[in-house]
């Protein structure tokens, strides 16, 4: 029994020393990248702004206007409805108005003057 077992630790590592019999040379670094000049010379990415503050407003006319209030200070996203289509206002510069085709939002505060088409210039508060 005690010559056994060497022979069988033997046996048992040439097999698996032909477990690994690739002809193939082994890739480290893998292939060079196609796009790599393309992107050292890209343009930076700007990320899109992030939502700065999330408000409700009671408006005049007793409706609810949903307004997100982006980072950038420059866009703001207004909802009709709560699980509405946001509609995508911007500013010219940051404390203008912010517009959109029939749509105006003045002011960042808590109140603020909202036009929906439709309506008037309305006063809205949080």
């Amino acid at each position: 029994m005690k010559h056994y077992l060497p022979l069988i630790a033997v046996a048992s590592v040439a097999l698996l020393s032909a477990c690994n019999n690739n002809k193939e040379p082994e890739v480290v670094g893998g292939p060079a990248d196609p796009m790599a000049a393309e992107l050292a010379n890209a343009a930076p990415v700007e990320l899109p702004p992030s939502v700065k503050a999330n408000k409700q407003f009671r408006c005049k006319d007793n409706s609810l206007i949903f307004v997100d209030f982006m980072s950038d200070d420059k866009t703001a996203l207004l909802r009709t409805e709560k699980g509405g289509t946001a509609t995508s206002l911007k500013a010219a510069e940051v404390g203008q108005p912010f517009t959109a085709e029939g749509y105006e939002v003045s002011g960042s505060g808590d109140d603020v003057t909202i036009t929906v088409p439709g309506k008037g210039a309305q006063a809205c508060h949080v």
